[in-house]
C-alpha cells in the first residue's frame, strides 16, 4: 500500500492509494459522539468540563444533551453514530435508564454503542443479569466524577466501541468479497469485489482516510494517470470508479 496524490502514481500492476492531503481534513471532521443523558443540567456540565480536553485516537468528543429517557431514544433514532452514552438509571421514573438501554439493544437494534449507566444513589446498582443481557459497560456512581476516572473510563469504552466498529466492518467486507466471488470475472462484480477489500484493509489497520483501489492498463503506463482503471474508492474517491 502507497500513500501517495493523485498527480504521481508509480507502474505497479495494483496499487492501494491514499491521497496525504486529504488525511488532515477528514481526521479533523472526525469526532466520538458521547449521548448524555441526565435530568440534572448540572451533571452534564460538570462531565463536559472533566473530559474537556480529552482525545482517543486522534479523535475529540462531541458531546450530545437529553434530559430524559424519551429525548434520549429521540436523539439515538437520529444518531446511528453515537460511541458512547453515559445513562444516568433514574430519571423521569425509577427505571428509565433501564427501559431505554433495553429500547437500544432491542428496538433500535444498536449492538455498537457502548453504555455506562450511572446514578446519584447508591444502592441502585442494576441485577448483574440487567448489565449482562442487555450489554453494559460499566456501571458508576455520580460521586465518582472526578476528571481521572472519567478520563479512564472513557480510554477503555471508547477502544472497546472502535474495536467493535472494526469488527462490523471486516464483516460487511467480507459478505461483499463472497457476494462478488461467484461472477468475479465481471466488471460489476470486480467492482463490488475491490470495494469490499477497501472496508477490509480500513477496519484492520483503523484507516481514517479515503483510499482508492486501481489496477493498471497496460504495461506502458508510466506516470500517466489514464493509465489506470479505478476499481472501487471510498469517500470522495467513490465518483471516479
Amino acid at each position: 500500500m502507497e500513500a501517495i496524490s493523485r498527480d504521481s502514481l508509480r507502474d505497479d500492476d495494483e496499487l492501494f492509494l491514499v491521497e496525504d492531503d486529504a488525511v488532515p481534513a477528514v481526521e479533523a471532521k472526525s469526532k466520538w459522539k458521547v449521548l448524555i443523558v441526565d435530568d440534572e443540567p448540572a451533571i452534564h456540565s460538570v462531565t463536559k468540563l472533566a473530559l474537556e480536553n480529552f482525545s482517543f485516537d486522534g479523535k475529540e468528543l462531541e458531546f450530545l444533551d437529553a434530559f430524559s429517557g424519551k429525548e434520549g431514544r429521540e436523539i439515538l433514532s437520529e444518531h446511528s453514530d453515537v460511541a458512547i452514552i453515559l445513562l444516568d438509571v433514574v430519571m423521569e421514573t425509577e427505571h428509565a435508564g433501564l427501559d431505554l438501554v433495553r429500547v437500544i439493544r432491542e428496538d433500535l437494534k444498536n449492538k455498537s454503542v457502548r453504555i455506562v449507566l450511572r446514578t446519584g444513589q447508591p444502592g441502585q446498582a442494576p441485577e448483574q443479569r440487567v448489565i449482562r443481557e442487555y450489554d453494559i459497560n460499566d456501571y458508576k456512581e455520580k460521586t465518582e466524577l472526578t476528571s481521572q476516572k472519567l478520563h479512564t473510563m472513557m480510554y477503555a469504552t471508547l477502544r472497546s466501541y472502535r474495536d467493535i466498529q472494526a469488527l462490523e466492518c471486516s464483516k460487511a467486507g467480507l459478505a461483499e468479497i463472497v457476494r462478488s466471488s461467484a461472477s468475479i470475472f465481471e466488471m460489476q462484480s470486480m467492482n463490488k469485489f475491490a470495494h469490499g477489500v477497501l472496508k477490509q484493509l480500513s477496519s484492520l489497520l483503523h484507516l481514517n482516510r479515503d483510499l482508492i483501489y486501481c489496477s493498471a492498463i497496460g504495461v506502458e503506463c508510466g506516470n500517466d494517470d489514464n493509465g489506470y482503471r479505478i476499481l472501487a474508492g471510498t469517500g470522495e474517491y467513490e465518483e471516479f470508479v
